[in-house]
């Protein structure tokens, strides 16, 4: 009796609701601060994971300028330079609205142009979104340059390379990506995946160096008059294997930064994105032994971003067990892939369109056939429907492209310019002034490739400053 009498004393004088309001309110300051933590570990860990994509711009760099001759280096290194500054500009001024701006139809955004959500609303996430969104798109333009290296006109790229960053990688992405902001796309809305980017990325960039490849023609010297195929080895392999080091790791960037959220999801997109490039370089380098007798460099590092391309579609949503299958059927497609081009005579100096081309179709379609919650002929169709689309568009937009450039100003260069080597005629310059150099020869030896084809001695010479590779 004692108690309720104290109980409806205290009830009186408001001291049981003024305790239980203390306790809302700290429960709710407490709640707002989580919420504040977690918004603020999203930032800086998306800002993070685009600094790791960003370095992968040097990773290209090295890769396609070890690949190719030492007359090019100073070209290769120019043009990875403009692929992001130049991309950058045309990514903020047109692509980001057409990937991610609102769309009623799922086809192509139509706003957010030149920044105008961040301009309007205030809401500085759109600023972390857009520098993610950014390097992605300076990647897929990356790609092109490898495979149409040693040869295009330098103000000829420049335009092309506008235009992919502007227009031919945002429309598809928006198709596949579009909801991850203010749009929405009629792929993802049937149920494609791909969470990193295998088709959106890297087949999108595969297939329009595919149509430059075809649109340029293959470098002189490639192919005899009897259709025999001469290698012209890479000057400098161990600056490529430095590249595909700094690839790897920025892939992790790649791949772990697309949820855009610092949460315990990145740790298995993290395992699963290694562990398939590891098995693509073994079985790259193991297939590469058993075609040429010789554990081949070039296959083997090329194994391994077939690997980190394959992953990126199901890094979130395939087992560790299924990554290493992924990379290792990429491993092995890749020194498939790249012989069937230098077979069909499509001069590809760096591999690009095996790697990125072929393998993003393959990571695309493994990524609806090992999915973690199971597969059905629904899922593998929509993935087959995604990798048709992205060929159709990517590679019909962009060789009618590279048409135009080629009629507007000149896609590639004259062959004094060739032979003279780009470093010289398009930027007055010289990598390596008073080095020994190297080129190839017409003397067949019974060694695996460099490149990705069956080897040639190499024939040296001293170069003076000024003289071609």
């Amino acid at each position: 009796m004692k108690i309720m009498c104290l109980l409806l004393i205290l009830l009186a004088s408001g001291a049981f609701p003024a305790w239980a309001g203390d306790e809302v309110i700290t429960m709710e300051t407490n709640k707002a601060a989580i919420d504040a933590v977690q918004v603020h570990a999203d930032y800086l860990w998306t800002l993070i994971a685009a600094i790791l994509v960003f370095f992968m711009q040097a990773g290209f760099a090295l890769v396609e300028a070890g690949f190719t001759r030492a007359k090019n280096a100073i070209n290769i290194l120019m043009k990875n330079l403009m692929d992001f500054s130049i991309g950058s500009l045309a990514f903020w001024a047109v692509g980001f609205g057409l990937m991610f701006g609102v769309s009623k139809t799922g086809w192509i955004g139509t706003s957010g142009f030149f920044l105008s959500d961040f301009t309007t609303g205030g809401d500085p996430w759109v600023l972390v979104f857009w520098m993610f969104q950014c390097v992605f798109a300076a990647t897929a333009a990356t790609i092109v340059s490898g495979a149409m290296a040693e040869r295009t006109n330098f103000v000829g790229y420049l335009l092309y390379s506008v235009i992919i960053t502007a227009v031919v990688y945002p429309i598809f992405g928006g198709w596949a990506w579009g909801s991850l902001f203010n749009g929405s796309g009629w792929l993802e809305g049937l149920g494609f995946i791909d969470f990193a980017g295998s088709t959106v990325v890297h087949s999108i960039g595969g297939w329009a160096a595919l149509a430059g490849a075809i649109v340029l023609g293959p470098r002189l010297g490639k192919y005899t008059k009897d259709g025999k195929t001469r290698p012209i080895l890479g000057h400098n392999i161990p600056l490529a294997g430095l590249g595909v080091f700094i690839l790897w790791m920025g892939w992790f960037g790649f791949n772990a930064g697309s949820t855009t959220a610092a949460s315990t999801d990145i740790a298995m997109i993290a395992v699963n994105t290694n562990l398939a490039a590891a098995a693509g370089a073994v079985l790259a380098m193991f297939t590469s032994w058993i075609k040429f007798g010789k554990a081949e460099v070039g296959m083997s590092l090329n194994g391994a971003l077939a690997g980190l391309v394959g992953i990126t579609a199901g890094c979130a949503n395939v087992s560790p067990t299924s990554a290493v299958l992924i990379g290792a059927v990429a491993g092995i497609l890749v020194v498939m892939s790249v012989l069937f081009f230098e077979k069909i005579k499509i001069d590809d100096p760096v591999g690009a369109i095996s790697v990125h081309g072929v393998n993003g179709a393959w990571g695309t379609l493994a990524a609806g056939i090992f999915n973690i919650g199971g597969t059905s002929s629904s899922i593998i169709g929509v993935q087959l429907l995604g990798i048709g689309a992205a060929f159709a568009w990517s590679f019909g937009a962009s060789f009618i492209l590279f048409k135009v450039v080629d009629m507007a100003v000149g896609l590639r260069v004259s062959p004094e310019e060739e032979i003279e080597g780009l470093d010289f005629s398009e930027h007055g310059g010289n990598a390596y002034p008073d080095f020994e150099i190297s080129s190839y020869s017409n003397t067949p030896v019974s060694s695996g490739p460099a490149n990705g084809a069956p080897a040639y001695a190499a024939k040296t010479t001293l170069a003076k400053s000024g003289a071609p590779a």
